[in-house]
């Protein structure tokens, strides 16, 4: 009993000197400290295809930052967002719907190593009902038919330039769009028999029909995000790249139709 009651004493001892020196439970506890509070306003640049996901990303990214107000997001061509961007318009952060749009801010200064975030592919998109009677690529060539791309230094206008002509198809279209927003809006009025728009835009449309071409799992849009070197608020820019690279912001993405980059 007398060696059982001196072991008893030598671990309270320990447990003592622990105690002193260092909470052994602290190493192990959660913070509370989540930085400072995100505030002010968040200026965001983004491909017209992202409209959606990018709508939702806010309204998500708000509400974990309820003194952080995400300006309505200016959608448009990539090409157009980037111009304007290098043409001194003011943003936080950009989204581009290709690389090589992204790469043309960077280079002029302005983004801050941009990560891609994710992929899309095109479908051919047709009216409700399909009035044109269109099977694939190949009936896009009828010259009874009006059909519509984007323009060709828009990503999702080079993307469908590149699928036509690994199919071997010369297509001359009623227009090019300059972004993919305007492409379907005219297919969805009936403006145009069909029009090469992105996997994701016709996601739970009912006035619109896709349909899935050969060759389209090869041609794919990589989108990348950035903060800008002139943004207001660096920490709030920061904050809302990292949620859309996260998990949540992932699975926001993969709900609307996005692949992984």
């Amino acid at each position: 009993m007398r060696r059982l009651a001196v072991l008893l004493l030598a671990a309270l001892a320990l447990a003592g000197c622990a105690s002193a020196d260092q909470d052994p439970l602290a190493t192990v506890a959660p913070t509370t400290d989540a930085g400072p509070e995100l505030t002010g306003e968040l200026t965001i640049y983004a491909a017209a295809s992202l409209g959606a996901a990018f709508d939702e990303l806010a309204g998500a990214f708000e509400a974990r930052h309820p003194s952080l107000e995400v300006l309505p997001i200016v959608y448009d061509g990539s090409s157009t967002l980037a111009t304007q961007l290098i043409e001194g318009a003011p943003a936080d952060v950009f989204a581009s719907a290709d690389e090589k749009n992204m790469q043309k801010v960077a280079d002029a200064g302005l983004a801050l190593a941009p990560e891609l975030f994710a992929t899309n592919t095109l479908v051919i998109a047709v009216p409700e009902g399909n009035p044109g009677g269109i099977t694939g690529l190949g009936s896009l060539a009828a010259p009874t038919l009006t059909v519509l791309l984007c323009a060709p230094e828009v990503p999702c206008g080079a993307a469908s330039q590149t699928l036509l002509s690994r199919a071997g198809i010369a297509l001359t279209p009623a227009s090019h769009e300059q972004n993919v927003t305007a492409v379907l809006t005219k297919v969805a009025a009936g403006e145009a028999d069909a029009g090469l728009v992105y996997a994701t835009d016709v996601l739970g449309r009912d006035d619109v029909e896709a349909i899935v071409t050969e060759g389209a799992a090869e041609v794919v849009n990589r989108y990348p995000v950035a903060v800008l070197t002139d943004a207001r608020d660096p920490d709030a820019a920061e904050a809302f790249v990292a949620f859309v690279l996260s998990d949540d912001g992932q699975a926001i993405r993969a709900k609307l139709g996005f692949g992984a980059p």
